[in-house]
């Protein structure tokens, strides 16, 4: 991710404050909240935005990460929407047993587990611009997805691009966002195995 945070850096650094604001936030915006975003690299965007912001004072971190917090978070809220109100009538009107099973299963992984997916994610490639349109199609409660959503763009969102903007004077800052990734991804799958083992039960 740092090597390819390198190029974006070069690219960005020639653009005016305004613009770096405007390309990051849509990046990440259409990245997470629409499907064809899905091969968007927004790891890679966001540590380089933090590259960026900490070689070029005349963009304001305070006002980046603002910007990327809104973007991930309203980007997440429009794909869990879309879900809800398309992709659910889409697979109702699919009738087959086994669909309506996958249904059934779905909904139960997002009831028990969903949140914690939620919030993991995010730091996964691809997998966070598909979560939430599944999420709001499985019906997840909206108000668990509402605040898992929150802290997973604050973790990610803020959290990678800080860690880009630290990374040039304190080097080992750039560990944070795997660390908070490497806690919510096996937080997610302990509470996966103690609520299938409790299901078997």
């Amino acid at each position: 991710m740092i090597e390819l945070a390198a190029s974006f850096d070069a690219q960005l650094s020639s653009l005016a404050p305004f613009l770096i604001y405007l390309v990051i936030g849509l990046v990440i915006f259409f990245e997470t909240g629409f499907l064809f975003g899905f091969f968007l690299p927004g790891d890679s965007i966001l540590f380089s935005a933090g590259l960026v912001a900490a070689a070029h004072k005349d963009v304001n971190i305070l006002v980046l990460v603002t910007i990327i917090f809104l973007a991930a978070f309203f980007g997440d809220q429009i794909g869990f929407v879309l879900g809800r109100l398309v992709g659910r009538p889409y697979l109702e009107k699919r009738d087959s047993p086994r669909m309506q099973s996958m249904i059934a299963r779905s909904e139960r992984f997002y009831q028990q587990t969903g949140w914690w997916a939620v919030v993991a994610a995010r730091f996964f490639p691809w997998i966070r611009t598909f979560v939430p349109p599944i999420a709001g199609a499985s019906k997840m409660n909206y108000y668990k997805f509402l605040t898992a959503n929150a802290l997973g763009a604050l973790l990610w969102g803020v959290g990678i691009t800080l860690a880009g903007y630290y990374a040039a004077t304190l080097p080992w800052v750039k560990t944070w966002s795997y660390a908070i990734a490497a806690f919510f991804i096996c937080a997610s799958l302990v509470s996966a195995l103690v609520n299938y083992l409790r299901h078997r039960r």
